[in-house]
């Protein structure tokens, strides 16, 4: 029996477990969050303390906490998977990078083991190598690394992480500070060479939205991640517009929770409440705060019971399948956000 939650989404942290657990949920599936090597973590903490200056509004970072206590703080929260989701800004970085998540998915049990690439020589060759070694999730940045993501130079790691059918959270929109390649028409040329790719757009794209929901609609891997969306914080710069919240309830089964813990300006809790407010019901919560990341990140058994009776049993990058009696369906640059 599922407990009764606030319809209005968890306050504070600490109603964060009771939250999940009354939508009959066994936790949070969250495939946008960060885990650094100490001196690139505190190069961004530093930029977002210039956050002011670099994008007119202030950006305190609320989990400005040790490893250890971050782990926890997750673990708290009820987060069952936790990426690392490195990334490089200039060549040479990645190979270092793709070690560093490696040591981090051995040490961590609940770690979803990351990696990421960047347009140079051999990248197709680290790439192949990252992924038998067991990274089945990559990050790229081309904000931060001020490149196009169709560079002909990453057309060998593409051509892998297709076959592979493994995710790429990819940040490409233009906020909050555009980039020299941000934007949907550079993700559309790569999707036009790999048609396969299973790409999560990070933060629903913002603040391109409806362009990278047309993509989602378009492509049969294109996932969304609600990274920061629809909180105050956001609405700011980049507000949803009114249109396109219904889109998300059409794409329910590519919408993915994302959070960018624990580089956030506010508590975790508030994410979830942002989500609430959307009003696209409880089914829809129930696949974006878990069913979707988990499919997509591996996590528990190829095939599982949904809480409402659906099954989940396909890939990474396909939809997940349920019953019409138990499942209706669901009408370089700067360091910036990650």
């Amino acid at each position: 029996m599922t407990q009764t939650r606030t319809p209005r989404g968890p306050a504070t942290d600490g109603d964060v477990p009771a939250y999940w657990r009354g939508l009959g949920l066994p936790g949070l599936a969250d495939i946008h969050i960060h885990f650094l090597p100490p001196p690139m973590l505190a190069k961004v903490w530093a930029y977002f303390d210039e956050a002011e200056r670099n994008y007119g509004l202030a950006w305190p970072i609320h989990y400005r906490l040790s490893e250890p206590e971050r782990l926890e703080t997750l673990r708290q929260l009820g987060v069952r998977a936790i990426p690392s989701l490195a990334y490089p800004h200039k060549p040479g970085m990645a190979p270092w990078l793709n070690d560093w998540c490696t040591d981090f998915a051995q040490r961590v049990p609940e770690a979803v083991h990351s990696a990421t690439l960047y347009p140079e020589e051999g990248v197709g060759d680290y790439v192949r190598a990252a992924v038998e070694g067991g990274a089945r999730l990559f990050k790229m940045h081309v904000q931060v690394g001020v490149f196009t993501p169709d560079d002909e130079q990453l057309t060998p790691a593409w051509g892998v992480l297709e076959d592979a059918q493994v995710p790429v959270v990819l940040h490409a929109g233009s906020a909050p500070k555009p980039g020299e390649f941000t934007g949907p028409e550079p993700v559309r040329a790569l999707l036009r060479r790999h048609p396969r790719l299973v790409l999560v757009i990070a933060h629903l794209g913002m603040n391109e939205y409806h362009e990278f929901a047309d993509l989602a609609q378009e492509f049969a891997g294109v996932h969304l991640d609600t990274t920061m969306a629809g909180t105050d914080y956001v609405e700011q710069i980049a507000p949803l517009p009114r249109d396109y919240v219904p889109r998300l309830a059409d794409l329910g089964d590519k919408v993915v929770l994302g959070s960018d813990f624990p580089n956030i300006p506010y508590a975790y809790a508030h994410q979830l409440e942002a989500l609430e407010r959307l009003e696209l019901g409880d089914d829809w919560l129930r696949a974006v705060l878990w069913y979707n990341g988990a499919r997509l990140m591996g996590i528990g058994s190829p095939a599982r019971d949904a809480v409402d009776g659906s099954r989940v049993d396909d890939g990474p990058g396909g939809r997940h399948s349920a019953t019409s009696e138990t499942r209706p369906m669901m009408t370089k640059g700067d360091v910036s956000t990650a």
